[in-house]
């Protein structure tokens, strides 16, 4: 095995295709031998690296870590585990991507040997909020509720989230992953039933802007990413209102806030808003963080989970420091709504988000715009 791996190692950087480099570790582990596919990526990221490295490593570091994590059984499980702990291999974002695709193929019973064995704390902290994702009740795994439920990564951001959904994360969109590839489903842009508005109807209490820097990070967490990595455009904001606004006149007072994304809003471009449930601005939130947009894969399940509702919970003017069951209990009781409009600042392609949230009291609108094209 050792010479095999050697000489694919050493060809590597004269092939123009790797397809049979693919076949040939599809073939060993389809024989039961998980062993060669951990150790030819041990192999690979020893040799030539795992960040900036040649195209041909980098395919197929990445086909032998998909291969391993999703291919049912235990001993692909021990194995891909084996390879992301490895020295020449670790790291936090591949931690991020790998807890995704094991939770997304493996059996909770397989995957409790990554909180007894090998495995590094932050991919156990992924590994469980992707489970928690797919439903599955972590404390009936002995060994993942132990860890779980432990006061030693009190201090880990991801420590915040409940070990359970909430009514508000049902419906959350989760790739589905082979060994060639994964898919998601986009759940931006308009909904039905949304009002047509192009001028004010109902007169709007007057606004003052409020917004801090602060603020408007915590607010678009959930899309920073199209904007860092990609070609997006994010608006955050939020209004003080003079006197109480109902919700139903939401679609009017957007129109008298200056916003950036309606710029341009008139007889010929009109602006469609439709009340949202929470959840709805959950699953588009989620999907926003979790899956990325053009240019990148997002940050997974797990952390996307956690700027889903920090993005909820800035929306929803939630006090910082507040738990887990106070940010839904503030966000449900807002009055939510989705919009698009036909302007110029929207890109009009695949990826567009309009939110704009009314507090209990009538008195805060927060408002989150984003966008982004190929």
């Amino acid at each position: 095995m050792a010479d095999q791996i050697q000489e694919i190692v050493a060809g590597l950087p004269e092939l123009t295709d790797v397809t049979g480099v693919q076949t040939v570790v599809d073939g060993r582990v389809a024989q039961g031998d998980a062993a060669f596919a951990a150790d030819l990526g041990i192999a690979l990221a020893r040799t030539y690296g795992t960040s900036g490295q040649m195209w041909q490593s980098r395919n197929i570091l990445d086909h032998v870590i998909r291969l391993s994590a999703t291919t049912a059984g235990p001993e692909n499980v021990s194995q891909a585990l084996r390879l992301l702990s490895s020295a020449e291999v670790t790291s936090r974002k591949l931690d991020r991507y790998a807890a995704s695709l094991l939770a997304s193929s493996q059996k909770p019973t397989d995957l409790a040997t990554a909180f007894t064995g090998r495995a590094s704390e932050e991919l156990r902290a992924c590994l469980v909020h992707e489970l928690v994702l797919r439903r599955v009740v972590v404390g009936e795994e002995p060994s993942i509720a132990r860890w779980a439920t432990s006061r030693h990564w009190s201090h880990h951001p991801l420590a915040w989230l409940p070990l359970t959904l909430s009514d508000i994360e049902e419906g959350a969109d989760l790739p589905s992953y082979s060994t060639r590839g994964s898919s998601h489903s986009m759940p931006y842009g308009p909904s039905e039933n949304r009002e047509q508005v192009r001028t004010p109807g109902t007169r709007a209490p007057s606004a003052q802007e409020t917004t801090t820097q602060a603020a408007a990070t915590a607010m678009g967490r959930a899309v920073a990413n199209w904007a860092e990595e990609s070609n997006g455009r994010v608006e955050a904001r939020v209004f003080h209102l003079t006197e109480p606004l109902d919700a139903q006149s939401v679609p009017s007072a957007l129109l008298t806030l200056g916003l950036a994304c309606l710029h341009g809003t008139g007889k010929k471009t009109s602006l469609s808003v439709a009340a949202c449930p929470p959840a709805q601005a959950w699953r588009v939130l989620f999907a926003a963080a979790s899956t990325g947009e053009a240019y990148n894969y997002g940050s997974h399940g797990a952390y996307g989970r956690l700027a889903a509702w920090q993005s909820l919970a800035a929306l929803a003017g939630c006090p910082e420091g507040a738990s887990a069951a106070e940010v839904e209990a503030q966000v449900t009781a807002c009055a939510w709504h989705g919009f698009d409009a036909g302007t110029k600042w929207f890109e009009q392609v695949a990826w567009d988000i309009g939110l704009a949230v009314l507090s209990p009291d009538g008195r805060r609108l927060a408002v989150l715009a984003a966008t982004d094209t190929d």
